[in-house]
């Protein structure tokens, strides 16, 4: 009849019928919408994000109000899971002229997730100019101008993904230790377990509820395979991000009560551990009002102190870090910790140090994307103000970065991340990462040799701190050696072999913030032969000594003082040109200039012998010479007459040979007797 009816009458019946669908569209967009403020409220931000999505396509192009406050709304899901669509989410409420300002504060702060710092900054600045008293935007605007610089600073600290602990496609998260032994793992993890409700998953993430597993290192330091943590902590709700206390025997953690429709906030509970298993968890008794969330508990090292998260009236917006004084399962003097550490964005999952020091993450602090980790070091004896820090990269990301805990006093423990993978794809979840700061490491080493580059086994190497620390070494067969040396120290080393003149030289490790290893190597003088200095130079045809010889006369100065009980003669040579007469005298006064400038040094006149041999001792070519230069043959004496038979260029080159000042070691008694 209906079908019938509709062909009769079509150009009434149509239109209504066409209506009818209009309306019963609308009203079903509008009643998933409600459905989704409702998920929402209740913090189930998965379910509310898929149902906002949903919702969204159906919305009419006209109706650019309701479209706006549709993407936004499911924008804020996206950006709560993490959800790197978040960005193209807030992109259409802005395009769709969302009224609130607030929308550019938000998709400034996913396009800094996302790692696009550029236009991150455009929109902070939007946001600013309607708010410019805005802390997380000010904070978050100069994070983005900032982090090309902050990347380049690198901390010294290592890190890398802990595979012992993470499983594919799942979330793991919050490690703590459940000792200062660090040989005990408790972590949070959403993974799929026998229970049914775990399968099924809830609706603030869509994934597995949370528990907590339990891993332990074997006889062989090796971490074992992580199991449920045993006794009665893990329930039919959300469990997780815990804290022990320093004996391991309490246990304080987060529960998140899994109800349809109910308006109770998440609580803090602990448990006692009696032989290898938990009690039945008592809660704590924080705040009045239910309704009122508290979160991410941890114990300080004294027990006394429970520092936690809530959202809780009176603080600074978003999720605010508080503590308060434990008795049993009472708390009192509850206090938030203050403009130090709170923004108006989320600071969460603090955990504590025995010397004081506070570390959290925040969104509203200048970071480097999502949650930073931030280390905090009280300034008075109360702890009312802290002096904060970023811990920088590789510590932080673009990602979230949380829930820390190191072993014990070592600078070395486990972190959460979602930071994006080598490639730069976002990822959904969360995993634990290992992280250690390398001990300084100082040290030096070098090669000991002679004056022809001949390594010199057996050496002794003895070395003396200004920290009272002496060290003597042999030098290997190939020459080498190497110490272990100390931070902030002052150090002296003498190179010594027989047959040779010792060799002095000092280092310094003071003022370094980064370990390193000095290179010191040692060419030995032979006490036995003359040797040439290469880098004495005089003015043509003159035996005055040019600028250039600095250098070199130094050195020498430096190896009479390092051998105080020898004398030596300084002679000078030149080549044949001109009469033999004339070039002895020339070389007996370039001789003294040298002993002259030895003198004005510090050097005693008597320790100084100066000759001149003009051109009556030519040099005698060794293995050295000869590779450098092709034309001329060990033990070659370069006379006048073998000159001779060379080409001009050669014959140059053999004069400029000849042309040189030596020293030999005549006494090494000097003082001695």
């Amino acid at each position: 009849m209906l079908k019938e009816f509709m062909y009769q009458q079509p150009k009434i019946l149509v239109p209504l019928v066409l209506l009818a669908l209009t309306l019963l569209a609308s009203c079903g967009i509008k009643s998933r919408i409600r459905k989704a403020d409702e998920r929402y409220a209740l913090g189930e931000y998965y379910v509310a994000g898929d149902l906002y999505k949903k919702s969204y396509s159906g919305v009419s192009y006209k109706d650019k109000s309701l479209r706006a406050e549709v993407a936004f709304k499911q924008g804020e899901c996206y950006r709560l899971l993490n959800n790197p669509q978040a960005e193209r989410v807030y992109r259409n409420a802005i395009q769709n002229a969302y009224p609130d300002s607030i929308v550019f504060l938000r998709y400034a702060q996913v396009l800094m997730r996302n790692g696009k710092t550029t236009e991150a900054a455009k929109n902070f600045e939007i946001y600013l100019s309607h708010d410019s008293s805005s802390k997380v935007a000010r904070n978050g605007l100069h994070a983005a101008r900032s982090l090309g610089e902050w990347r380049q600073r690198n901390t010294r600290y290592k890190i890398a993904r802990a595979s012992d602990f993470n499983q594919r496609r799942s979330s793991s998260y919050s490690p703590a230790f459940m000792s200062s032994s660090g040989d005990a793992l408790v972590f949070t993890a959403m993974r799929p377990t026998a229970d049914k409700k775990s399968k099924k998953g809830q609706g603030v993430t869509g994934m597995p509820l949370s528990k907590m597993y339990l891993s332990r290192k074997n006889a062989l330091g090796k971490w074992e395979k992580p199991q449920l943590i045993e006794g009665e902590i893990n329930s039919q709700h959300d469990d997780g991000v815990c804290s022990l206390t320093a004996d391991g025997r309490s246990m304080y953690f987060t529960r998140a009560v899994q109800h349809a429709n109910t308006d109770k906030g998440t609580v803090i509970l602990v448990s006692q551990r009696a032989g290898g298993s938990w009690s039945e968890a008592q809660q704590l008794k924080i705040f009045s009002d239910t309704t009122v969330s508290v979160a991410h508990p941890a114990i300080s090292p004294d027990g006394r102190t429970l520092y936690f998260v809530s959202d809780a009236p009176n603080g600074f917006g978003g999720k605010d870090i508080w503590r308060a004084e434990l008795n049993g399962t009472e708390c009192s003097f509850i206090e938030n910790l203050g403009a130090d550490i709170n923004t108006a964005g989320d600071e969460m999952f603090p955990a504590l140090r025995s010397d004081g020091s506070l570390y959290f993450s925040s969104d509203g602090l200048p970071g480097h994307g999502g949650l930073d980790i931030f280390r905090a070091l009280p300034q008075d004896v109360d702890a009312k103000t802290w002096q904060v820090e970023n811990m920088g990269s590789p510590i932080n990301s673009q990602g979230d970065d949380f829930g820390i805990c190191f072993s014990g006093d070592a600078e070395r423990g486990f972190f959460t991340s979602n930071r994006p993978d080598t490639r730069g794809t976002a990822q959904p979840f969360d995993a634990i990462w290992s992280f250690e700061q390398p001990e300084l490491q100082y040290a030096v080493e070098g090669k000991v040799s002679d004056a022809s580059g001949e390594r010199i086994p057996d050496a002794i190497i003895r070395m003396v701190g200004n920290n009272g620390s002496i060290a003597r070494t042999q030098t290997r067969k190939d020459g080498s050696y190497r110490f272990r040396i100390d931070k902030e120290t002052d150090y002296v080393m003498m190179a010594s072999a027989r047959g040779y003149l010792n060799r002095k030289s000092e280092i310094t490790t003071r003022g370094l913030s980064d370990g390193k290893v000095f290179s010191a190597d040692f060419s030995l003088m032979p006490v036995s032969k003359p040797v040439q200095m290469n880098n004495i130079f005089y003015e043509f045809g003159s035996w005055e000594l040019t600028p250039d010889s600095e250098e070199g006369l130094q050195a020498l100065v430096k190896l009479l003082n390092d051998n105080p009980n020898i004398t030596i003669e300084l002679s000078a040579h030149t080549d044949y040109v001109g009469s033999n007469a004339d070039n002895i005298s020339l070389s007996a006064k370039r001789a003294q200039s040298v002993v002259n400038y030895l003198i004005k040094a510090g050097i005693e006149a008597d320790r100084l012998t100066a000759v001149g041999y003009g051109e009556e001792k030519p040099v005698v070519v060794d293995a050295v010479l000869a590779a450098k230069y092709p034309f001329l043959k060990p033990n070659d004496e370069l006379s006048e007459s073998l000159i001779s038979t060379l080409t001009p260029e050669q014959q140059a080159e053999a004069n400029q040979i000849n042309r040189r000042t030596e020293f030999r070691v005549l006494k090494t008694t000097y003082k001695l007797y």
